[in-house]
């Protein structure tokens, strides 16, 4: 079977591959030739032979001029003496051979010949024009030469836009067309290689960005799927102009497809403990640009862990984790005096950092084990010297830390579960080191006991209690207001200006050596993200959480008690109610005919209030036990509330009115008659009662006393529905109503303005009852689907459901009291 050995790794930054001929290196040894594929490139001639056995032949204009090349193919009976790369041969990856030999190839058509000379001849042209800085003219004209609108994948499609573009992948880029229409984003490789053409359907797309690509806004990320490591294309195209057109179209036509995520959203959710640290720091690092695709702009992830010697890692120990309010270089101290020193002596533009935390270089350091070939390219088909491989964690931590020039942070992959970039899977052969050992796997900490221990060890770390609290620091300095300007210098935060989006203007550069010059200095030196924030990051705010490993010294044996939910902040605890998955029953009490419709506490707890479908409102005492029951009409009553001096006990009934119980004397003292069907729940604000029906509306009630002793109810506004209102509930500050129907509608509304804020459908049910979280950050909602849900008021998403059994759950108080069709009342309590 046949196998394509050939690779765009081969070429040279800015080289194009053209197109392939089958031909025969009439100067292999023995008496056949040597048959194979004959690949044009803009900078060089490669020989692809069909023996797998046989090495790759590259002939490059850098060693031999393009003349010289046209005449290797020009006539099967010429022979030139060059410098002649040898790569794979036998098929393996190592560092490429250089060697003197005499090469002629045969094209099999004859007739292609003369073809193959005339693009050579243009090439060799435009190398003399590319002194006069005009070699990109020439490569946009070659690209158009295959432009093909034959692959519609459907007759009726209608073309909207096309342009020329480059697929970019790591440390490559592939010339050809770019096509969308009104069904399909096409691209055409002009080389057809690896395909033909690349098809992707705008309905499977997911989520497009706008990228930098040599800090020049250039690029387009398409994803087709959630995995932020992993996009479908990603494409360079020739001008910006082109670049928004084509984003322009595909957002238009996704907007009512997709949901455009923005950093305050994403920090929104992760404060809130909705995403992982993990995830939070790939869709930061996405907003910010990084890529896989884009070696210079590769994801960059933290070091967390400072301990590489022990053999436990003790992730309750704060001294086992690296200080993240600080840039690599400012961790030690007497490194960091000497690099201050060089600072200030410096000339404008000053920097303190002479290599930066991501580049090309670092994210091959980490991955040369399973990248073998990118690696080759980078570095001239040559691997780094032994000794300065990964060949250990602990090490590559200690150089970072004492370094003079060593200040790289890690990549996505140490908090991955792909372990393979730290085995030599490939068989390699990475060289020797000074002690005579090969390189192979690399080297773990003692508290490691395989690279996937080593992997999930490093989750740990990164999602543990101390990285939470702190990772915002780090944020700061990455993609935050750290850095740049006069905090990036407090912060000792400073890189090289060319590693800043907007520090250097590439297309300003009209001499074409130095553009490259300029080109390979960024995408191989590094870049600084784009920056996110512009003020400090907040911080998470979450829970103690226990057992975070299950190493020996995180076992639950020395688990410290004060490790509890009692031992957060009063913030932290009202975060709290956001990281409901485990509620302890606390006591049961059976004290209804029929299912329990409504509850009421009195400010101290002591007593409970509820009302039931058996038509009577009970006091229940957690002391005493019932108290007192009462009845106002034949009908269920459906809800209760109880008034802010606990005097007066509100109810609301199916006969479409709202009665007031005087708990003082015994009865009833009002009656308020306001909506045309069954009241089914009530709130109560500032002297205002909002009643719930399933008239489907909510109407607001001004309460005040009346000349002849009775109450006054004047109608404030009202709030219109498409479904029966069955629940609702005000926020703590009174600015917020949430309203729940019989369809399973949550809606949040504005109390000023009577129009929806956010809407969403979050039980399979009727939703029987809502409620505010003390923090107005959460709304609690019950249903007949026995769920409980949690929404988040501010994006408006549902972050948690919890089945509380099999009983239709119809009433909820804090801290946790539901009521439901068994008849019984039951307190909760959160467990942390």
């Amino acid at each position: 079977m046949f196998m394509c050995r050939f690779s765009l790794l081969l070429l040279d930054l800015e080289e194009h591959y053209f197109e392939q001929h089958t031909a025969y290196n009439l100067t292999s040894r023995g008496p056949v030739a040597n048959s194979g594929s004959l690949k044009i490139c803009s900078k060089s001639v490669i020989f692809e032979p069909d023996d797998a056995v046989k090495p790759i032949l590259k002939c490059a204009s850098h060693t031999v001029p393009l003349n010289s090349l046209i005449a290797v193919v020009s006539s099967f009976i010429k022979k030139i003496v060059s410098q002649i790369y040898l790569i794979k041969e036998e098929s393996v990856v190592a560092p490429y051979k250089y060697e003197r030999i005499k090469v002629t190839f045969q094209l099999e058509a004859p007739g292609k010949t003369e073809d193959v000379v005339q693009m050579l001849l243009q090439l060799h042209r435009a190398s003399c024009l590319d002194k006069q800085g005009d070699q990109a003219a020439m490569v946009s004209k070659m690209k158009q030469i295959s432009i093909n609108n034959h692959f519609f994948q459907h007759v009726t499609e209608i073309p909207h836009m096309e342009c020329v573009a480059e697929m970019v992948s790591p440390l490559v880029t592939n010339a050809g067309h770019v096509c969308i229409t009104d069904c399909n984003l096409y691209f055409q490789p002009m080389n057809s290689y690896p395909d033909s053409v690349v098809q992707i359907g705008l309905h499977s797309v997911r989520r497009i960005y706008k990228r930098r690509h040599g800090l020049r806004p250039l690029g387009l990320e398409v994803f087709c799927t959630e995995n932020d490591l992993c996009s479908d294309i990603y494409l360079k195209f020739y001008s910006t102009k082109e670049r928004d057109e084509l984003y322009y179209y595909i957002a238009t036509f996704l907007e009512n497809h997709i949901v455009e995520c923005t950093a305050e959203s994403y920090m929104l959710q992760w404060q809130r403990g909705h995403i992982s640290n993990y995830q939070y720091l790939l869709h930061l690092n996405n907003l910010a640009d990084r890529s896989v695709n884009d070696l210079s702009q590769y994801p960059v992830f933290p070091w967390v862990i400072s301990d590489y010697s022990s053999t436990e890692l003790d992730l309750l120990n704060p001294a086992s984790f690296r200080d993240l309010s600080k840039p690599i270089g400012a961790l030690n101290t007497e490194r960091l005096e000497r690099l201050l020193e060089r600072y200030r002596d410096m000339p404008e533009p000053r920097f303190m950092y002479g290599s930066h935390y991501s580049s090309p270089g670092y994210v091959l350091f980490y991955l040369v084990r399973v990248a073998p070939e990118h690696m080759l390219c980078l570095q001239n088909g040559r691997f780094d010297h032994a000794d300065r491989m990964f060949n250990s964690v602990g090490e590559t931590w200690k150089n970072c830390l004492e370094g003079g020039t060593d200040f790289k942070e890690l990549i996505p992959e140490f908090y991955g579960s792909d372990s393979s970039f730290l085995k030599n899977l490939l068989g390699l052969n990475l060289g020797r080191r000074q002690g005579g050992g090969r390189v192979e796997k690399v080297e773990l900490p003692p508290w490691a006991s395989d690279p996937d221990d080593f992997l999930e060890k490093m989750r740990l770390a990164l999602e543990s209690q101390y990285v939470s609290e702190h990772l915002h620091e780090w944020i700061d300095l990455v993609f935050g207001y750290k850095q740049r300007g006069s905090e990036a210098v407090a912060a000792h935060n400073v890189f090289h200006p060319v590693t800043y989006e907007g520090g250097v203007d590439c297309d300003s550069i009209e001499d074409p050596d130095q553009k490259i010059a300029m080109l390979t200095q960024i995408l191989e030196f590094g870049q600084t993200p784009r920056q996110l924030f512009v003020t400090p990051h907040p911080q998470r705010i979450t829970p103690r959480i226990h057992n975070l490993s299950a190493t020996p010294s995180l076992s639950s044996s020395e688990s410290k008690p004060s490790d509890s939910f009692e031992d957060l902040t009063e913030e932290s605890k009202k975060m709290a109610w956001s990281n409901m998955n485990k509620l302890a029953l606390q006591s049961c009490h059976k004290i209804h005919k029929e299912a329990v419709t409504g509850i009421a506490v009195t400010l101290g707890g002591d007593s409970i209030f509820s009302t039931s479908q058996d038509s009577t409102l009970k006091m229940f005492s957690k002391e005493n036990g019932l108290q007192r029951s009462v009845s106002f009409s034949n009908m269920a009553l459906s809800s209760c509330l109880m008034l802010p001096d606990d005097k007066i006990v509100v109810c609301s009934s199916w006969d479409n009115n709202v009665y007031f119980y005087s708990v003082a004397y015994g009865r009833r003292q009002d009656t308020l008659m306001g909506h045309d069907d069954a009241v089914s729940h009530i709130c109560w604000r500032d002297d205002k009662l909002y009643t719930a029906s399933w008239d489907s509306t909510v109407k607001v009630f001004l309460i005040s006393p009346a000349n002849n002793k009775r109450t006054r109810f004047d109608l404030l506004a009202e709030f219109e529905h498409e479904a029966g209102v069955n629940t609702l509930d005000l926020s703590p500050a009174g600015t917020l109503l949430a309203t729940g129907t019989k369809e399973g509608t949550l809606t949040l509304w504005d109390i000023a303005n009577p129009l929806p804020l956010n809407q969403l459908t979050c039980h399979s049910g009727k939703i029987n009852q809502v409620a505010f979280s003390p923090d107005s950050r959460h709304i609690l909602s019950v249903g007949e689907d026995s769920c409980l849900a949690v929404t988040d008021v501010q994006t408006g998403m549902l972050i948690a459901t919890v089945h509380l059994g099999e009983t239709e759950l119809l009433g909820i108080a804090f801290s946790i009291i539901t009521g439901g069709v068994d008849k019984q009342i039951i307190l909760w309590k959160p467990e942390y």
